[in-house]
């Protein structure tokens, strides 16, 4: 299943304030990448995710988000380091790219 036109377009909005935004589908999802550097996904179901880092991880649990955990076909779960965005943080676009910012600052670092 392909990641919809209007949740992609959703996520793209949520990070407009980082500047040039590219996109390519991977895994039923698309992957979004800040001046080339990977720091989000939007999954095939529309949950949008941000890749954690020692200093996001916190506060995007203390918003209310978790760690994406998946389960493959044969049962076994599996995870990756991303992090499901909550809704709080899906409706403050400022506060989502500030913590974008300090992901893509630490995984560029």
């Amino acid at each position: 299943m392909a990641v919809s036109e209007a949740d992609l377009a959703a996520a793209l909005d949520l990070f407009d304030d980082l500047g040039d935004l590219t996109t390519r589908a991977m895994m039923g999802g698309r992957l979004i990448y800040a001046n080339g550097s990977l720091f989000a996904l939007v999954h095939s179901d529309g949950r949008v995710m941000l890749k954690g880092t020692p200093t996001s991880i916190p506060q995007i649990e203390a918003a209310g988000g978790e760690k994406w955990v998946y389960t493959r076909s044969n049962g076994v779960s599996g995870a990756m380091p991303y992090w499901i965005l909550p809704p709080d943080l899906l409706d403050d676009p400022a506060r989502t790219c500030d913590l974008a910012r300090q992901s893509l600052a630490e995984l560029e670092g």
